[in-house]
C-alpha cells in the first residue's frame, strides 16, 4: 500500500514537474514586408516550400517549446492555418492572437487615419491570453539558427528575462551601415541596449547611438548584439500594460506617430532593477530584407540539410 501511495506521489510530483515546464514561441508575424514587396512571412525558403518560421518552430520543438502563437493580422488566419498551422497539427499546440489596433487601454480611441500597429511590445500585449509559461518571443521573417533556440529554452528556465546575442559582426553588411540593438553587459548581465548604426572598422565594430545623446562607441566584433530573440516570465505582460495606460495618458494629443517597441520596454526593466541576462549563441542570423536575400538564405538552408542540422522535409 506504501509503495502504491508512494508510487502515485511521485508522479503526481512528476506532472507538475511538467507543468511548471510549460514554454511558449511567440511569433510576431503582423507586420509587412513593403521593401520586400510582399509577405516574406510566407515566402517559401525551403526545399519543400517551407517558410522561414517553420525551421524556427521546428528548433523550438526540439529543444522543449510546448505551444507557439502567430501574432498575425486577422485576415490572414485562413492563410497561415492552411499553411504553417497545418503543417504542425499533432506536433504542438498552436495558437493565433490578433495585433488589433482597438487593443489599447480603456479610455482610448484610436485616432482617425492610423493604420498602422503600436508596435513590438504592443504585439506581444495582444498575445496575453495565448501564452502559457515563461515565453520565447521572435520575429516571423528572421532565420535565427538551431542551436539559439536551444540557448533560448535554457534560459526560460530562469525567473529572469533575456537576450539571445548574436555576435555583431556576423549581422552586419559589407555594403554599408546597418541598425542595430548592441549590447553593454558585465558578467553576463546587460546593463544597456544602445540601438545604434554599426559598420564595420577594420577588425572592430564602430557604433553611432541613434540617440545623438550618446557618445560613438567601438565594440569588438564578437560583441553581443539583439536580434529580437528573447525570453520573458509573464510579469513582461503586465510591465507592458502598465507603460501602455502611462504612455497613451502622456500621448493623449500625439497617438498617431506613437509606438511602443519592446526594447524600450526592456531598457525601463533594466533601470528598474530587472536582471536581464546575455545570452550568447554561436548561431548565424539571417535576414531577409529584400527578395535578392532570399536566395542567399535559400543555399544557406540547403547546406544546413546537407550538414544534418535540419531534415530535407521538416514535417
Amino acid at each position: 500500500m506504501i509503495f502504491y501511495v508512494s508510487f502515485f506521489y511521485f508522479c503526481y510530483i512528476m506532472n507538475l514537474g511538467e507543468l511548471k515546464m510549460e514554454k511558449t514561441l511567440v511569433v510576431l508575424a503582423a507586420g509587412m514586408g513593403s521593401r520586400f514587396g510582399g509577405m516574406k512571412q510566407t515566402y517559401p525558403v525551403g526545399p519543400n516550400d517551407e517558410f522561414i518560421m517553420d525551421y524556427s518552430v521546428y528548433s523550438a520543438i526540439k529543444y522543449g517549446f510546448t505551444k507557439v502563437v502567430f501574432v498575425i493580422r486577422e485576415e490572414y488566419l485562413d492563410l497561415f492555418k492552411s499553411t504553417i498551422g497545418k503543417r504542425l497539427e499533432g506536433k504542438v499546440k498552436v495558437g493565433y492572437a490578433f495585433q488589433k489596433l482597438e487593443d489599447i487601454p480603456e479610455g482610448f480611441e484610436v485616432p482617425e487615419g492610423r493604420v498602422k500597429p503600436w508596435g513590438t511590445a504592443h504585439a506581444i500585449y495582444c498575445a496575453r491570453n495565448e501564452i502559457e509559461g515563461n515565453f520565447g518571443v521572435i520575429t516571423a521573417d528572421d532565420f535565427y539558427g538551431d542551436k539559439a533556440f536551444e540557448d533560448l529554452s535554457k534560459a526560460l528556465d530562469s525567473d529572469n528575462y533575456s537576450v539571445i546575442g548574436y555576435h555583431l559582426a556576423d549581422t552586419l553588411s559589407e555594403n554599408g551601415a546597418v541598425k542595430r540593438g548592441v549590447i553593454k553587459s558585465e558578467n553576463g548581465i546587460i546593463k544597456e541596449i544602445v540601438e545604434s548604426s554599426c559598420v564595420l572598422d577594420g577588425d572592430k565594430v564602430r557604433c553611432t547611438p541613434l540617440d545623438k545623446n550618446k557618445q560613438e562607441f567601438v565594440v569588438e566584433k564578437n560583441n553581443s548584439c539583439s536580434m529580437l530573440m528573447n525570453g520573458f516570465t509573464m510579469d513582461m505582460i503586465t510591465k507592458i500594460g502598465n507603460v501602455m495606460k502611462e504612455d497613451f495618458e502622456k500621448h493623449r494629443d500625439n497617438l498617431m506617430d506613437y509606438e511602443m517597441l519592446l526594447p524600450d520596454i526592456m531598457d525601463d526593466s533594466i533601470k528598474e532593477g530587472k536582471t536581464i541576462l546575455d545570452i550568447p549563441t554561436d548561431s548565424i542570423w539571417v535576414g531577409m530584407t529584400y527578395k535578392e536575400d532570399a536566395e542567399y538564405l535559400k543555399e544557406y538552408i540547403e547546406k544546413e540539410i546537407e550538414n544534418g542540422v535540419y531534415p530535407a522535409n521538416l514535417w
